[in-house]
Parts: structure tokens; sequence; C-alpha cells
């Protein structure tokens, strides 16, 4: 991105009061952005952590940045990416001129980035790199909600969007709250081999403890707070088997090292935008 000096970069993320790995990819995601020295400034801020949203206003003083780049670090488009963020930082709407003469610009969530369906599909191929994909079923596994009806878009968006690719004997968009669920995947599939790829953010609660005893991979909470203590062990003992099936569980899509090049694709598509390019 041109005019680094005048330019800063600012990553939104949910994360945790009670989960440290919540934060942890966009922490990651941050250092390798400021690693490449394209902006004059990279932070982050949270909803649930420090430093918060509130206080993020505050966080670029230097008077030679002249744009902010805002990029949420979300799956989808929600709650907390059109209500919570554009509250909390004083967004009027895409470009925000602040009264020191600064441009905020807030981006789409990073789960929008056309590059979420080829990052799916490596990560899915590293998981299981010998499973023959005609003979496998790739699940991408998303929360969704009754609450919010674009929880479960984005998931699905990619779903039909690697369906269409004709790549895998089927593609399934499954949820923990919502219909298809994650917890029926053994009647929904007839494949032998299934490759479970997790559509967080983030490696948490969710991905090492609620949806393994969902799949079968555990027999409960307690054992997966016990995988999860040994440090992502569940992510490491693929396939699991079940059934006469093998399963390939793989971690949040978020914790791909390869989503710092998304985070910077929306913040270069925003200056596109501002600039007419």
């Amino acid at each position: 991105m041109s005019d680094r000096n005048a330019t800063a970069l600012l990553i939104v993320g949910h994360g945790s009061t009670v989960n440290p790995d919540s934060s942890a990819p966009t922490l990651a995601h941050a250092a390798e952005i400021r690693r490449r020295r394209m902006f004059a400034d990279v932070a982050c801020a949270f909803w649930k952590e420090e430093p918060s949203l509130h206080d993020a206003v505050f966080l670029f003083d230097n008077p030679a940045i002249k744009d902010v780049y805002v990029v949420p670090n979300f799956i989808s488009e929600g709650y907390f990416t059109q209500t919570v963020i554009p509250r909390e930082l004083e967004l009027t709407g895409r470009k925000t001129k602040r009264v020191n003469g600064q441009m905020w610009n807030y981006c789409e969530p990073v789960g929008n980035d056309p590059s979420m369906t080829d990052l799916l599909l490596k990560r899915a191929k590293e998981i299981a790199p010998d499973a023959p994909e005609k003979s496998t079923t790739l699940i991408i596994a998303a929360h969704g909600t009754d609450l919010n009806e674009n929880s479960a878009v984005a998931a699905k968006r990619e779903a039909e969007k690697i369906r269409k690719l004709d790549r895998y004997a089927a593609v399934l968009n499954l949820y923990m709250e919502e219909q298809p669920l994650i917890s029926d995947w053994m009647k929904l599939t007839n494949t032998e081999n299934v490759v479970v790829v997790p559509f967080f953010i983030s490696d948490g609660l969710h991905s090492y403890e609620d949806i393994p005893v969902l799949l079968g991979i555990e027999k409960d909470a307690r054992s997966s707070a016990a995988a999860r203590a040994r440090s992502g062990d569940i992510f490491r003992r693929n396939p699991h088997h079940l059934r006469g099936r093998s399963l390939f569980y793989a971690g949040s899509i978020g914790t791909d090292a390869r989503f710092a090049d998304v985070i910077i694709e929306q913040a270069t598509n925003m200056r596109s935008v501002r600039h007419g390019d």
C-alpha cells in the first residue's frame, strides 16, 4: 500500500475475558503486518479485551497519519460489525472524518474476502493431504444462531462456492446452533473420509471443546478441555476413526498465518474505493 507514512491499520477483534486464545490470532496477524512495514502504525482493539474499542480512537496521534483503515477480524457481517464497532469507534459510515483531520475508513470483515474460499481449500488439503477429494466430504463448521440470520451466511456462501468447483464428493455447511447441525454429520455424510474446518477466527471453547463433542471426537466438554490444555493436541490426532469413517479435524481458519494477507487485502480494497482506483 502506498503512502505508508500517512496510513495506519486498526484490526478489530472480539476478544474474551475467559479465553486467552481468542485474541491470539489477531495479535499474531498484526505483528506480521507490522513486520512488513506497510503502514506507519498497526494496532489492535477488542470488544472484550484491552485495548478497548472505545479507547482505540486515541491510538493514532501521529499528525503525519492521515488515513486509518479499520478491518474487522470477524467471519461475517452481523451485530458486531454493523452496530457495536461503528458505535464504539464513533464511525458515521464507511468514511468518518475526525476532528483532527484523520479519515477513518471502515472496511468489510475478513470473512467477506474472496480469498477465503482458497484458504478453506488449502486448510482442508493440509489437514488431510492423502485423502482423495472424490471420496471425501468437506464440512465448513460454523456457529449459527436464530438470533442473527447473518451468522450462517458466510459458511453457506463458502460451501456453495466450493461445491461449484466439483472437487469434493460433497461440501456441507453445518452449525452448532441451527440446522443442519454439526452433531448430525454422521447421517448427513456417506463418504469414507470427512474433513471438518471450523469457520471461526480463533481456536477457543467452540473449536477445542464444543465441536469435538458434537463430532464425537471427545465424549464430553471435560475431555475436550483436557485436549485444549494439551496445547491443541486435538488437532494433531488426525484422522479420528469413528464408525468406519476417517474424520480429519482442522484448527479454526482464522489461525492461518495467511490471514495477514486477507487483512491487508481488505484495507487495500477500501483504499481503492476511496481513491477511485
